[in-house]
């Protein structure tokens, strides 16, 4: 489980001054709804996500929008499909609006989440800006409820997607952040409230231009970059470089087992930009040639290193032995007030392995789909904040939450 920082810990007590003797389990924490089987919005929130487990969701949609199909994905949509059934009988029995933005909120992310250029924590502020325009709330006090408990909804969606949770954290702390709020009769609030909302989203939305523009000046006429995993914002950075008419060369990784890196080699060939596929395990070997590594994240963490795709952990150490650089493009809202100490503090996120031969019986296979990259290995990291180093990212997530 992920080592909470100390901020988040204070935070929590401080909500929470007579804790209860009996505490929730770590696990449980990303929600404060009540999860048990006889809640209506945990049976509302099943049927939408049919399959939480042993697959994370958030590799589900990936898989989706990068059009990689196994035989495992073949079976899980089957199971999704006749989950399908069943929300759309709750959707027509009149579920379509639970408390808190219960059913409706998830509805909403699930239309957003769909669009392909869309990022899952993108769709999920998209999500919640629909509720407070669509809240019947009469006092700020209950539509501030509201909104939280249609986050909480949002978050135990998918427990394991980094990015989701710490933009619905974001956004609640970006729109209800100023006191102000408590002196304005409540229409002129939640107007400022859903002014905020759209407001974020637009800044949301512009993250990666800001992200591209800001890196522009780290890539140089004739140089060779690697990539590992498909990350739109890197292909926004190297997209704008192209238009900016520079020569440079892309190194990428196969991405096993998703074969994303089979997806971005194909885009950067429409752009007519140079590349060239690797196998992953081919990364020492081709190092030196390289002259800086560019990857995404799933998220930044307050040590300043990053959750990323598997294997990027090995990318940044055999880039730092051989002194390159390796630079990180990643949005603000993916931010997260999390500590991780070691591989093994990682909330498991799952997927898929095909091998294409049978495995042998008795032989384990490891499914875990990220992995975590400490600071000291990344050299910058490329925002819509800022260019900033790994150390100053703390200071960066005091300047988001306070």
């Amino acid at each position: 489980m992920w080592w909470r920082s100390a901020s988040f810990i204070r935070d929590r007590q401080n909500q929470n001054p007579n804790p209860n003797p009996n505490p929730k389990p770590s696990s449980l924490l990303h929600s404060e709804l009540d999860d048990s089987p006889s809640s209506p919005t945990s049976t509302s929130m099943a049927a939408l996500n049919p399959n939480p487990n042993p697959i994370s969701a958030y590799y589900q949609t990936r898989a989706e929008h990068h059009a990689v199909v196994t035989s495992d994905w073949l079976a899980q949509s089957a199971d999704a499909a006749a989950g399908d059934v069943a929300a759309s009988s709750g959707a027509a029995s009149g579920g379509n609006k639970g408390e808190g933005g219960g059913v409706g909120v998830i509805e909403e992310f699930n239309y957003w989440r769909k669009k392909p250029d869309l990022a899952e924590a993108v769709a999920a502020v998209m999500a919640l800006g629909a509720v407070i325009r669509s809240s019947e709330a009469t006092t700020m006090n209950e539509l501030d409820i509201e909104l939280k408990k249609a986050s909480n909804n949002l978050k135990s969606w998918d427990t394991t997607s980094i990015s989701l949770s710490a933009a619905c954290d974001l956004f609640i702390r970006y729109v209800t952040r100023t006191s102000a709020l408590e002196y304005e009769d409540f229409d002129a609030a939640k107007r400022r409230l859903i002014e905020r909302a759209e407001k974020f989203g637009e800044i949301s939305l512009k993250a990666r231009k800001t992200i591209a523009m800001l890196s522009q000046d780290f890539i140089s006429d004739g140089c060779t970059i690697l990539v590992h995993g498909y990350s739109r914002v890197v292909l926004e950075v190297l997209k704008m470089a192209a238009s900016n008419k520079k020569l440079f060369h892309v190194l990428c990784t196969e991405g096993r087992p998703d074969r994303t890196g089979l997806r971005f080699s194909k885009e950067l060939a429409a752009l007519g930009i140079p590349v060239k596929l690797l196998i992953d395990s081919a990364v020492a070997y081709a190092m030196d040639e390289v002259d800086m590594v560019y990857v995404g994240a799933d998220g930044v963490v307050e040590s300043g290193g990053i959750i990323n795709m598997m294997g990027t952990y090995q990318v940044a150490l055999v880039a730092h032995s051989m002194n390159k650089p390796v630079y990180v493009a990643a949005e603000s809202y993916k931010f997260a007030r999390l500590y991780p100490l070691d591989q093994k503090d990682l909330e498991p996120a799952l997927r898929p392995i095909e091998f294409g031969v049978p495995i042998p019986s008795g032989v384990e296979v490891e499914t875990s789909a990220r992995d975590y990259t400490p600071p000291q290995y990344l050299t910058l990291l490329f925002t819509d904040l800022g260019v900033l180093t790994p150390s100053v990212v703390s200071d960066e997530l005091i300047q988001l939450y306070v």
